[in-house]
């Protein structure tokens, strides 16, 4: 699906305010409320739009461990790298899980309690035998910037962009 200026207004009013209201968020497009809520369906049943989500504060409501972990598997079969995802995909406390190129082969956000919390997880990834060949453990000792806003403009060309080329 291609993507022109209103688009992206659009994507970046819901990103910044999922409560926003037809009204606001046509405004913002340039839009009447209509065809601004037509475009916001549109994107949503494309797959653009994926979901609407509360932003929480985990350490206002209790002392949480934020830690990110790198693994590298033994082996690189496709089925190793699924049964691995699988696991990863069922565990709450893996907030994230990214397939990365390089010297490992993912890295992963988790949230636990405390450390020991975090430890037991990481037994328990071991004791399934996943596949786990090393982990590196990362505490994250204080959050400079986690943005959930992406830069929807900086790299999605619009139409006008792509016609000016």
């Amino acid at each position: 699906m291609k993507l022109d200026a209103i688009d992206l207004r659009i994507l970046d009013a819901v990103q910044r305010d999922g409560r926003i209201t037809k009204l606001a968020l046509a405004e913002k497009a340039g839009l009447s409320p209509t065809p601004c809520w037509m475009r916001l369906r549109k994107l949503e049943k494309a797959g653009i739009i994926t979901g609407y989500h509360a932003r929480i504060a985990p350490r206002r409501i209790a002392p949480v461990a934020s830690v990110m972990m790198e693994v590298t598997l033994a082996n690189h079969r496709q089925a190793d790298f699924e049964r691995f995802e699988r696991a990863v995909a069922a565990i709450p406390e893996i907030v994230a899980c990214w397939s990365v190129g390089g010297g490992v082969d993912y890295i992963l956000k988790i949230i636990t309690a405390d450390i020991d919390a975090y430890q037991r997880l990481v037994d328990g990834l071991l004791d399934r035998e996943l596949g786990i060949d090393r982990y590196f453990t990362y505490i994250v000792t204080k959050t400079v910037k986690e943005e959930t806003v992406l830069p929807v403009s900086s790299f999605a060309a619009s139409d006008e962009d792509q016609s000016a080329s």
